[in-house]
């Protein structure tokens, strides 16, 4: 990041923000993105992993959109076809706009077309009060259509009565470790 253009602060020092203020803005805005992406997939691997373990015929696939063109498909986490089961797994989800509902209702209604019961699994309820909102909403949906909304305490509860694994209690027993 030495090397980065830096032109941009020109705008930082306009809105009052010294130059060494913009260099840790920017470093902490990438390693925060960074951080992001990668945490969230790491949650979700692992919960797949749980998943795999306790339903070894269990697998991510693709149901086709019933409902519009775009997208195509839409993937399901986990699709267990012994349990009709049909798991879109989200870390978080912090998502504030009004395509993100209806896009997330097309994909629970296609996964049901595909026979499979939707359940939504997110384990950090978003903190802003829209966000909040719409997460409020895609419960009420999932609950419309026949299927499962856990989020929170009640993701990590889901995970561990589906699967026998507590996987809070061990992601909790890491970090400890790695403290």
């Amino acid at each position: 990041m030495d090397a980065d253009d830096t032109s941009h602060f020109l705008i930082y020092r306009v809105l009052g923000v010294t130059e060494e203020e913009g260099r840790l803005i920017d470093v902490y805005q990438n390693k925060g993105r960074f951080l992001y992406r990668y945490a969230g997939a790491f949650l979700e691997d692992v919960t797949k992993l749980c998943f795999r373990t306790a339903f070894p015929k269990s697998q991510s696939t693709r149901v086709p959109n019933t409902y519009g063109k775009r997208p195509k498909t839409f993937e399901i986490d986990i699709a267990d076809e012994s349990t009709n089961l049909g798991i879109e797994i989200k870390w978080r989800d912090a998502t504030t706009d009004g395509d993100h509902i209806t896009k997330e209702h097309t994909r629970l209604l296609a996964v049901k077309d595909a026979g499979f019961i939707p359940v939504r699994v997110m384990f950090y309820y978003p903190n802003r009060d829209q966000a909040m909102r719409i997460q409020r909403v895609l419960e009420s949906l999932y609950q419309e259509a026949g299927g499962e909304y856990h989020a929170g305490d009640n993701a990590w509860r889901y995970v561990r009565e589906k699967t026998g694994i507590g996987l809070l209690e061990i992601l909790t027993q890491l970090a400890e470790e790695g403290s």
